[in-house]
């Protein structure tokens, strides 16, 4: 792990990113006030790349899809977090496009300054980029994807199948473990203060390549499992050949510079001093928070604070309209509890700990009695995100983008399932190990594997699933091929299923590329498909379809 440190150079990276904006998927158009593509150094090309990834990342796995994923709820403008009131006009890919014009251009740089080190790297981003790109949305351009500069054939590039991309992307993580297999002192202009994950390390590069192709053969194996099956089998057996991210301390993670809101931790009170920001809005989610008090996690206090005012039901006939604070908790009658109910409110929780919203509550504003009626506001009897999440930048504000905990529960599902020749459970609980060690709370790892013993594959998604907080996109993409962990829909959400896709983007997508109607007929309808047309959040790509699952 690599924090990333406030530095000029960084900065003038970060700038980088809003001057590379495009007329359609693949023009690139030069900010003439800019840095010009062209001139940049290939090292500041890096941590753009780098810093524009991870940014997305978390925009993902902390923002709407930790809502979809439970982890997170809303009680304040809830709509797309906790409902999924989605369309084709939110969600564009265009972000990761203009990411994908500074990796082909990184690229090219590097193969004409003969960079191998700068070349290796460009394919793991390329990869991971265009992996987001179909794992969210589907068949995407990828073939005749940032040649729009070879001429006008290309402004109009075809949507290649998601099968198509995820072999692709698994032929450049090979690639990149080639050129990423020679000693550190074999490379030339290595700038480590540019390399915001690895700090210049090779080795933990090509551990990242090698690790990613993990997740991508397991994302296949649905479908194409004699390729999945070959590919992890190949990593696993060969490790020399294949070295994997196997501790917390080789984590491809990305930190927080804290100078602005661009490059600050989301939820942050020092640039968000709303009271109705995005800290106090945004809560545990009743699913998660239960899931870990079963299990004793230590986790949890990590990432949640405990209610600063329990409710305490009073069972009197006397007390009936008792309401009052008393020693730090709050005492409610019966006839407080009844108005509540008849008012629409969901059942009280009365733990004295951790109190988690539950998932689409329609009165998630005033859930649990909350005296402070406006959305988005501070909850006395609910659990708060920990105090480490008002802050813009920390030790465990990360962008978490790879992780040992996850290598090691892939290892477990492919050694459960007979692909390699493993010991399941053992990998279950190393990957346990790794991500509480990467919370730090490492030392309660003999008490907590105690309750937390290997079953199959139910506990091992479970763990996953918690494992994966704050990067809870990889979470959603093992749910649709698993169906697992079980997550039912909340009363207020847009459907009664979890979503399965993002839509293609009216304007960026559907009305700039008329290849885009081909893809959107590859599309299969489902029971929760309409009032949409195919190209719905509840429609199934390839990826999907013939495999029954997540529901």
């Amino acid at each position: 792990m690599y924090r990333i440190k406030n530095s000029v150079k960084i900065l003038l990276a970060l700038v980088l990113v809003a001057s590379v904006s495009c007329h359609d998927l693949e023009e690139l158009n030069i900010n003439p006030n800019g840095v010009d593509p062209q001139k940049a150094d290939p090292n500041l090309l890096m941590a753009t790349i780098i810093t524009s990834v991870g940014l997305n990342v978390v925009d993902l796995g902390f923002g709407d899809i930790a809502g979809v994923m439970q982890h997170t709820q809303k009680d304040g403008w809830a709509g797309s977090h906790n409902r999924y009131e989605w369309d084709d006009r939110a969600k564009s890919w265009r972000t990761y496009y203009n990411i994908l014009r500074n990796i082909d251009e990184l690229y090219k740089k590097a193969v004409d300054r003969d960079l191998e080190f700068h070349q290796g790297v460009a394919k793991v981003m390329e990869a991971y980029t265009f992996g987001l790109i179909a794992d969210l949305y589907g068949d995407a351009p990828y073939s005749q994807a940032l040649r729009g500069e070879e001429g006008s054939d290309y402004f109009s590039p075809v949507f290649d199948s998601q099968r198509e991309i995820y072999l692709g992307i698994l032929a450049d993580l090979e690639t990149a473990n080639t050129l990423l297999s020679k000693g550190q002192n074999a490379y030339q202009g290595i700038n480590a203060t540019q390399d915001v994950l690895f700090r210049g390390n090779v080795a933990k590069w090509r551990k990242f390549s090698n690790s990613l192709a993990l997740r991508y053969y397991l994302r296949i194996s649905e479908k194409e499992p004699s390729i999945a099956t070959q590919g992890i089998s190949n990593i696993y057996n060969n490790p020399s050949d294949y070295p994997l991210i196997a501790s917390h301390n080789d984590d491809a993670n990305m930190g927080f510079i804290g100078s602005s809101p661009a490059n600050s931790w989301p939820t942050n009170t020092v640039f968000d001093i709303d009271p109705r920001g995005q800290y106090n809005r945004k809560k545990l989610c009743a699913t998660l928070v239960e899931a870990m008090q079963a299990l004793n996690d230590p986790r949890l206090g990590v990432w949640a604070n405990k209610v600063e005012i329990p409710l305490v039901l009073d069972t009197d006939p006397d007390n009936a309209n008792r309401d009052e604070i008393v020693d730090g908790k709050r005492y409610i009658g019966q006839n407080i509890v009844d108005r509540y109910l008849a008012d629409g409110g969901a059942p009280l929780n009365y733990d004295e700990e951790y109190v988690g919203l539950p998932p689409a509550e329609p009165g998630a504003s005033t859930y649990n009695l909350n005296p402070n009626l406006d959305q988005g506001t501070y909850n006395p009897h609910a659990s708060m995100m920990n105090d480490i999440y008002k802050d813009v930048a920390g030790p465990l504000l990360l962008s978490r983008m790879m992780s040992a905990s996850e290598v090691h529960f892939i290892l477990s599902e492919a050694a459960m399932k007979g692909w390699i020749a493993a010991d399941a459970e053992a990998h279950y609980k190393e990957g346990i190990r790794q991500s509480l060690n990467a919370w730090g709370v490492g030392n309660a790892y003999e008490n907590y594997i105690a309750g937390a013993p290997f079953g199959g594959l139910e506990e091992l998604i479970e763990q996953k699933w918690i494992a994966s907080w704050s990067a809870a996109a990889e979470a959603w993409f093992d749910y649709r091929r698993t169906g697992l962990p079980v997550l039912e829909s909340g009363p207020a959400a847009s459907r009664q299923a979890i979503p399965l896709r993002f839509y293609y983007h009216f304007n960026d997508e559907i009305t700039l590329n008329p290849n885009a109607q081909a893809a959107i007929n590859n599309l299969q309808t489902t029971e929760f498909t309409a009032p949409d047309t195919e190209n719905s959040a509840w429609s199934r790509f390839w990826l999907l379809q013939g495999t029954g699952k997540p529901w």
